[in-house]
């Protein structure tokens, strides 16, 4: 028998998503009787303890007997348990430094360590992730922050919606100039605004035409990372090169950004890779963007007006490109308004938590009974009963081994 515990989350700001509602626990313990799942008592999560009771699952205020532990974002260290295995995002693969206390008291105290955000499968792509929510809650939050900004319309935020499908009804009052629209990434993010988009009434449109054509309604574009850079050398774009050697490209988004009012940025950004714009470009009179929803959200990074992550309490801030500083937010038409929050899905956290559970119940957790063989929980372990995994040895400065 594998006791799982489903852990209150203990995160500041809080966190109201969870690795599996309550139908999908009950599913899980049903499906698969070697699995028993507890659940931490928590006043925060999206679904009540009530509603996990009235599943027959139990309740309480300490999980220490449990031998697998998931959370969602990180745990805080004075909530670890020693010698348990945890799964939920830890944001240490990077070497962020806010995160570097968190891995030193995870070997510390004897913990194995698996990180979603690795979880892939054969071919490296990742099997469990929330970037669909974070890309419609990111959109639809440029949207939002469009129409507050220039006074056109005012939408429900999406956490004031019960579900998407509630929130899919605030898009009837979107009602947009012929503004064009850019949105970066391929992905489950982009994909995620373009449900959005599309719901919007919003017509999507190739880069040439958007480049080249004014239309009589608002317009997007969504361009993936052959459509703004540019080889060095001038040798064809290649996806594989690019991705495994970004230095080698040069950036050629101003193009678009002197065709764009509204930019929704979901693309990956390595920190080897250009940025979309400089500083200096926000003063060329022919820089247009007047809002960003940069749901990627790394700061100082693709996008240097992303100077600060921002909240769902407080969502957006100015950018003053003159004083190259922060402004409050809609405090002037010029400014360039930011939306940056770091944790779009928790907005919409029923969903985006159903979501994230299916993924986890089909591809995931029967493989702690199967044996593991295409090694998906390994290639994930970041740490094992207190040490480093050969794969992540290259943590070992970064968590004070060295």
């Amino acid at each position: 028998m594998i006791k799982i515990g489903l852990i209150k989350e203990g995160k500041v700001p809080p966190d109201r998503r969870v690795p599996l509602t309550p139908e999908q626990a009950r599913y899980l313990t049903d499906s698969y009787p070697e699995f028993e799942v507890c659940v931490q008592s928590s006043d925060l999560r999206c679904f009540t303890d009530d509603e996990y009771r009235q599943l027959g699952l139990p309740v309480k205020d300490n999980v220490a007997d449990c031998d697998i532990l998931l959370g969602v974002k990180e745990v805080p260290i004075p909530q670890l348990i020693a010698d348990k295995t945890y799964m939920f995002f830890s944001h240490t693969i990077k070497e962020q430094p806010y995160n570097r206390n968190l891995l030193r008291a995870i070997l510390e105290k004897n913990i194995t360590l698996i990180d979603y955000e690795v979880l892939t499968d054969k071919n490296g792509q990742r099997i469990v992730a929330f970037g669909r929510y974070a890309g419609i809650v990111g959109a639809y939050n440029g949207l939002l922050t469009y129409g507050k900004k220039f006074g056109l319309f005012e939408l429900r935020r999406a956490y004031q919606c019960f579900d998407l499908a509630d929130l899919r009804t605030e898009f009837a009052k979107i009602k947009l100039p012929p503004i064009k629209i850019a949105l970066t990434g391929g992905g489950r993010v982009a994909h995620g605004a373009m449900e959005v988009l599309e719901g919007a009434g919003i017509r999507k449109v190739t880069p040439e035409e958007y480049l080249l054509e004014e239309f009589s309604e608002a317009v997007y574009v969504q361009l993936e990372s052959q459509d703004y850079h540019q080889h060095k050398e001038g040798k064809p774009f290649s996806k594989e090169e690019f991705h495994q050697h970004p230095e080698r490209y040069s950036g050629d988004f101003l193009r678009y950004a002197y065709a764009t009012d509204l930019l929704i940025a979901g693309a990956y950004w390595d920190p080897r890779a250009p940025v979309l714009f400089t500083l200096d470009d926000l003063n060329d009179p022919r820089f247009r963007i007047k809002v960003i929803a940069d749901i990627t959200c790394d700061i100082e990074g693709s996008i240097p007006t992303t100077i600060r992550p921002t909240t769902i309490a407080d969502p957006v801030y100015d950018y003053d490109p003159r004083q190259r500083g922060e402004a409050p937010a809609y405090s002037d038409r010029e400014n360039i308004t930011v939306m940056a929050i770091d944790n779009l899905p928790n907005e919409l956290p029923r969903d985006a938590s159903h979501d994230f559970g299916k993924e986890l119940i089909s591809r995931v957790l029967p493989l702690f009974l199967s044996g593991d063989e295409e090694q998906v929980l390994e290639r994930a372990t970041i740490t094992r009963q207190g040490k480093l995994t050969e794969r992540y040895a290259y943590l070992a400065s970064y968590a004070g081994l060295q």
